[in-house]
């Protein structure tokens, strides 16, 4: 295991230390399973769903007001 260090604010310290205290358990334990349990969700695959209407154009959001006249003047 490597140490590193992490930064947090004042209240996420002390909402750190209290659940530590609550659990008996060492602060640095909590987050170690944190980040383990945030990586394993974050590999979750995407729904099947998801890139199926990509146009492959980039600009759509910037230019569907016009778009959508040029569709309802054809």
């Amino acid at each position: 295991m490597k140490a590193t260090t992490v930064y947090l604010s004042e209240e996420a310290t002390l909402a750190l230390e209290k659940l530590a205290q609550q659990l008996n358990r060492p602060a640095s334990e909590l987050i170690q399973d944190a980040i383990d349990r945030y990586l394993l969700n974050s590999h979750a695959s995407l729904p099947p769903s998801i890139g199926l209407g990509a146009s492959g154009s980039g600009d759509l959001s910037e230019r569907d007001e016009e778009l959508l006249w040029q569709e309802s003047m054809s």
